[in-house]
């Protein structure tokens, strides 16, 4: 799933232990915004931030581990993975730096329980948790002029010499299904407008895992994304606790509802956990593609307006960490008894 990573984020944060925190009156360590640094000190973040993402772009993974503080090189299986994932996508991107920070900790006393800092205006805030005093840096780049432009943040610490060493990386797509963080947040706004709270709902998390760098950062236009999300938290969503869905002659147990691009789409994905009398049903293919098409029928018999802001519907019927049987269908192709030449192909069952 897409967003409830905010979402499938494989941001990875490496001897780091950082959170999102609300907005605080503390004076926080010092920032240093791009602008207010001098052009060395723009010119040597921005050269040694870009030519780590090289590396990534080459698959130099011993040559990233090296320019790495020794703390986070120790455990660097993260941060490997996610750079044997990146480069593929990378290969043919222009790098782009589109903002720096230095982040000056270094008078903070050890063992601080939070740091805050405090940057430019209209103000960004920086949270972080168990941050030991140093003097770290965040480099925020594009890569872009490929099929899948990323947003690739670096945490860095600086070293003597004034050398910058990797302490922290997260990585994100820019577009989702063809947009971009601006164009789902347009969108979610338009749906607001008409009172169709659950496309602007899924919408908004669009938006905010595209335009949200960091889950440590927040900034006025993010803190506006939330609360114009908030305004439309649609009710029977299953969050904390299961939903009940009914249909004709069976309620199902939805454990989760959220969006997702997997196939390239967007595409509304639901979670179910099946009884023992829908389990069973699931080992005939035809019973089973009635289950799940029931439960599309009447998600959307409850909520009509999902059809205009979703391709289809993944349904997937669960049993613990296994998906037992998935199908998805356009919305086009989610009519009682009339099966579509369109569907994707299913999990079969096991």
């Amino acid at each position: 799933m897409l967003l409830d990573s905010l979402l499938k984020k494989r941001a990875l944060i490496v001897a780091l232990a950082t959170q999102f925190g609300a907005l605080s009156n503390a004076v926080g360590a010092s920032c240093t915004t791009q602008s207010q640094m001098t052009q060395l000190q723009r010119d040597s973040l921005a050269n040694q931030s870009r030519a780590m993402l090289v590396q990534v772009q080459n698959g130099d993974v011993q040559g990233l581990r090296a320019n790495t503080v020794p703390a986070v090189a120790a455990d660097f299986s993260g941060i490997m993975d996610s750079t044997l994932q990146l480069r593929p996508l990378l290969q043919r991107a222009t790098i782009t730096v589109d903002a720096l920070y230095i982040l000056d900790a270094a008078a903070d006393p050890a063992g601080a329980a939070r740091t805050d800092f405090f940057c430019g205006s209209p103000v960004v805030v920086m949270n972080f948790t168990d941050l030991p005093p140093a003097t770290y840096a965040l480099a925020i780049l594009h890569a872009t002029g490929v099929r899948q432009p990323q947003q690739i943040s670096l945490i860095l610490s600086r070293t003597s010499g004034d050398r910058w060493m990797l302490a922290g990386f997260f990585d994100k797509p820019m577009t989702e299904a063809g947009h971009d963080g601006l164009w789902y947040w347009t969108a979610a706004r338009k749906f607001a407008q008409t009172k169709a709270n659950w496309d602007a709902w899924f919408y908004y998390r669009q938006a905010a895992f595209l335009l949200d760098p960091a889950d440590f950062l927040s900034s006025p236009h993010l803190e506006n994304l939330r609360h114009e999300s908030e305004a439309v938290h649609p009710n029977g969503l299953p969050t904390e606790n299961p939903i009940t869905l009914s249909t004709s002659g069976s309620a199902f147990t939805v454990t989760t509802i959220d969006a997702t691009t997997a196939f390239g789409v967007l595409d509304l994905e639901v979670h179910y956990k099946p009884d023992p009398i829908q389990l069973a049903q699931l080992h005939n293919p035809l019973a089973a593609r009635k289950q799940v098409t029931d439960i599309m029928l009447a998600l959307l018999e409850q909520h009509p307006e999902l059809r205009n802001a979703f391709h289809g519907i993944w349904v997937r019927a669960d049993q613990g960490s296994l998906s037992l049987f998935a199908l998805e269908l356009p919305m086009t192709g989610i009519i009682p008894d009339q099966p579509s030449s369109n569907t994707r192909p299913t999990l079969s069952p096991r």
